[in-house]
């Protein structure tokens, strides 16, 4: 069983930056990559990035590539996701997730349905 608790969201306007982070519990989570997905009122869920258990492979979506860094700490159980020259379309509720797998494929890596575990979320709100 893996818990995951996002924080580090919260208002910005448009140009600055938030670092969320993603504290895990659980001893499966050296052993998963990590995602964070993204979900907007009224969209579906979309993935933003992801890194293998290593952190030796990182995807980012288009949308954030440039602006978004991915990054974890595995001896702190902790992923997180820098967001730097942040829009107001970046505005969501964000959520880690651990993958079912240490690695995968680019496109396994944005698949929603591999991935077992989810946070509770953190809302992102981006003014213009």
């Amino acid at each position: 069983q893996v818990q995951l608790v996002e924080s580090g969201g919260g208002l910005v306007q448009a140009g600055g930056s938030l670092r969320l982070s993603c504290a895990a519990s659980g001893r499966t989570f050296s052993n998963s990559a990590m995602g964070w997905f993204r979900q907007a009122p009224g969209k579906e869920r979309e993935f933003v990035s992801g890194i293998s258990w290593s952190g030796g492979t990182i995807h980012y979506a288009d949308s954030v590539k440039g602006r978004f860094t991915i990054s974890r700490d595995n001896a702190k159980n902790t992923i997180y996701l820098q967001m730097n020259s942040l829009k107001p379309e970046d505005t969501a509720v964000y959520y880690c997730a651990a993958h079912r797998s240490p690695r995968t494929t680019a496109q396994g890596m944005r698949a929603l349905n591999e991935y077992n575990y989810w946070g509770q979320g953190t809302q992102v709100t981006v003014s213009s």
